[in-house]
């Protein structure tokens, strides 16, 4: 059989989209496949309420999108996509009615920490002006050759430790250790975890770097704008086209799997090592999430101010009683910031 195609992409999500684009780009013939009706995988929106209420289906607010060194590449904004960047990207309520919280500025951040102020300055400045050789670090595939080990190698220290231990360790009081273990829990990981750091300092300097911004529009303006990008390239997108197997695609030079472990082994499992089958099928996914969904008919009486300004807001209280893993951490996200009557808001525990 002739070759159709140079590569094939099973799968829409930001991760296949943005393989099909280097390749496109590369001069290769690009064909995407995906089986649902939109395209975007995680990273869509649809009105999930009432008519008019536009929701994310998944993600929703983008620092490494944002951040990514990939993205600074593409001419997404000639596409459509346009960030809003909350007045305080994050802000964590605690009981007694204020809030800690994540602002751009390092410095406006610390100074509302009190007397964890200098504690916090000497955390994240150093990190944060090594912010582009670090993102460039994290946002690599797993097993790479460090560009800047030195760098890589002191933000490694602290990303080791369990967030308990390093809030604990480094700041006195609680909103600041709330505030870190609230970024923390991102990670799905139990708090008192090794590494469970490592995710708070990343999206707590990608705050500081670029923001927690949201994709006006929803984040389906994210793979929309890929998508645009892509055919520009002359790469073609097929959607309610479900693979099945492998032998079911058009003959090409690579293939590329966008999908979960599960969708891997139906598709392509007759195809790999019984023993990487067998570790595939033992594979396990972190704990679950849910979420839901409010179409807002006016905006929520926070009683810190601060939270009527913010993007973002994490419903976990104290360091104790937030044992992340996404147990008790809850993060709302808005549409934009400050909630406006009508508008829709996403809470996700």
């Amino acid at each position: 059989m002739s070759i159709e195609y140079d590569a094939i992409i099973v799968g829409s999500g930001p991760n296949g989209l943005a393989a099909a684009i280097t390749l496109a780009r590369a001069g290769c013939s690009v064909l995407v496949y995906e089986a649902n009706a939109t395209i975007g995988g995680g990273a869509r929106s649809a009105e999930l309420t009432l008519p008019g209420f536009l929701h994310d289906v998944c993600s929703a607010v983008h620092p490494l999108a944002a951040g990514s060194p990939f993205f600074k590449t593409l001419p997404l904004e000639r596409f459509g996509l346009e960030w809003i960047q909350p007045e305080i990207p994050l802000a964590h309520p605690l009981d007694n009615g204020s809030a800690a919280c994540l602002c751009k500025d390092i410095d406006v951040t610390a100074e509302q920490l009190h007397e964890d102020s200098g504690a916090y300055r000497r955390l994240m400045k150093p990190l944060a002006r090594n912010w582009e050789n670090l993102s460039i670090e994290f946002l690599q595939p797993m097993l790479h050759w460090p560009q800047h080990p030195i760098t890589l190698a002191h933000f490694g220290i602290l990303a080791l430790c369990p967030a308990t231990l390093l809030a604990k360790f480094i700041f006195k009081g609680e909103p600041a250790r709330a505030l870190f273990a609230g970024i923390a829990a991102h990670s799905f990981l139990p708090l008192e975890a090794p590494a469970s750091s490592a995710f708070a300092l990343v999206l707590g300097l990608a705050g500081h770097a670029v923001g927690w911004p949201i994709p006006r529009g929803g984040s389906q303006q994210i793979s929309n704008a890929l998508a645009a990008y892509l055919r520009e390239l002359g790469g073609k997108i097929e959607v309610n086209h479900r693979i099945e197997n492998l032998r079911d695609l058009p003959k090409s030079r690579a293939i590329l799997l966008d999908v979960s472990v599960w969708e891997f082994l139906r598709i392509a499992g007759q195809n790999c090592h019984r023993d990487i089958a067998a570790r595939l099928e033992s594979f396990r996914h972190a704990p679950g999430i849910f979420k839901i969904d409010y179409a807002l008919s006016e905006p929520i009486p926070w009683k810190a101010e601060a939270c009527r300004r913010a993007g973002t807001i994490h419903l976990g209280g104290s360091i104790g009683r937030n044992r992340g893993g996404g147990t008790r951490g809850c993060a709302r996200k808005n549409s934009r910031a400050p909630v406006r009557a009508g508008r829709a808001t996403k809470f996700v525990r």
